[in-house]
């Protein structure tokens, strides 16, 4: 590209910290314009960059866009200066190719500097200050810990469970994210003291927050109660395990509640929410995992570039005359490719979807490969929806439009 191209005149790499940065800054012929440490705090940032402003229009790369680098990003915002992430990953190799091997700061901010000057396709572009979005990455993340949370106190119940009494367990096991039985473990937390609330008193434990389940529930908890006569020594301590457990689980699912129902209203106040939503399989929590990823997706040329990112585009393995064929990426943004590939399976309800799924199961592909296969092509639709802000339209009207599935 001639110099006149270039849409900048200035790249700084910032090599972001807790309480430090680094900030290396090169001009088109690669000359250093600045390489100092910083203070993470807003006047610091303001003078470096506008010192830089004075030699043209900067680009702010930064290797880490959330937490210890949102004030950096904000700082540049506010001067009108566009803001760049380069990943992890194409940062480390790009480090291979400069002499040395010292892991420092000031190395790193350079790498990153030098990667916007000389390889500007490994950029990826940080999203307009758009507060929607914004809330929404803070409070999905906060969501992901939750579901965290959640699942190991849902194992430790389970183990504290299986330990006091197997029959209980095997019932238990397949409601344990009910409510009800949540409730009814929470009260009691023993198997004695569960069989001393009768079947009435089950049921109404459970009844606020499962009123079908404990219609059927607790006359089969009575049953399993009575396969076992012996008493597991440590069943009392246990049983302080349990009901301390379920109490946290149901503060957590309560939590989980209502942050869901905040997220969904935040993320029908996106432009881009009915657009993604349109799709089949694409629920609101997936949805909200793409954009605050994707993005509006304009950062990707094409498709193939989209799948490529997500780690969906399958790999040739070919050396002389050694041809191993092709496997599915082991790289790629692991958070957004299983965002897709779970918005695959959920999808096999979808009629195009289920035939496309249906013809690679035919080809000889195993399940996981065959949706493999289906993400990787949704991608194309979801690159499609993007680009032209449309809502999916399934039919052969869709497929003459290219937002639905082909074979």
């Amino acid at each position: 590209m001639a110099r006149t191209e270039r849409p900048y005149e200035v790249f700084c790499g910032i090599d972001v910290g807790k309480s430090f940065h680094h900030a290396c800054a090169l001009d088109l012929d690669g000359q250093r314009l600045h390489d100092k440490a910083l203070t993470n705090d807003e006047a610091e940032l303001r003078a470096v960059f506008t010192k830089l402003q004075t030699h043209g229009r900067v680009l702010v790369v930064i290797d880490q866009p959330a937490s210890i680098g949102a004030l950096a990003i904000a700082v540049a915002r506010a001067m009108n200066i566009d803001i760049a992430y380069l990943p992890g990953l194409t940062m480390r190799r790009l480090a291979d190719l400069h002499p040395g091997q010292s892991k420092t700061d000031a190395r790193d901010a350079y790498v990153i500097a030098d990667a916007a000057l000389s390889h500007p396709r490994t950029l990826r572009r940080v999203g307009t200050d758009d507060e929607t979005l914004a809330d929404l990455s803070v409070l999905a993340g906060y969501d992901d810990d939750l579901n965290q949370q959640s699942t190991r106190l849902t194992n430790r119940l389970r183990d504290a469970l299986l330990h006091v009494h197997p029959a209980l367990e095997r019932l238990l096991g397949k409601h344990i994210d009910r409510g009800g039985v949540i409730d009814l473990l929470a009260t009691t937390g023993t198997p004695e003291a569960i069989a001393a609330l009768g079947e009435d008193g089950i049921r109404e434990v459970m009844r606020p927050r499962s009123p079908r389940l404990a219609k059927t529930l607790p006359a089969k908890i009575l049953t399993a109660l009575a396969e076992q006569s012996v008493t597991v020594p440590g069943t009392a301590a246990f049983g302080r395990i349990i009901t301390g457990v379920a109490s946290q689980l149901r503060q957590v699912g309560i939590e989980r509640k209502e942050l869901a129902e905040d997220l969904e209203v935040r993320l029908e106040a996106h432009p881009l929410a009915g657009v993604l939503t349109s799709m089949p399989g694409l629920g609101f929590r997936t949805a909200i995992k793409i954009l605050t990823i994707v993005g509006d997706g304009s950062a990707f040329p094409t498709a193939a570039h989209l799948a490529s990112y997500a780690g969906l585009a399958p790999v040739t393995r070919s050396s002389g005359t050694s041809i191993r064929g092709e496997s599915h990426s082991q790289r790629g943004n692991h958070a957004l490719k299983n965002a897709l590939f779970l918005s695959a399976f959920a999808a096999l309800s979808d009629p195009d979807s289920r035939a496309y799924y249906d013809r690679k199961r035919a080809h000889g592909r195993r399940h996981n490969a065959a949706l493999i296969c289906l993400a990787r092509r949704r991608v194309d639709v979801l690159f499609a929806i993007l680009r032209d802000k449309q809502p999916y339209r399934p039919g052969p009207a869709a497929v003459a439009a290219g937002l639905a599935i082909a074979a």
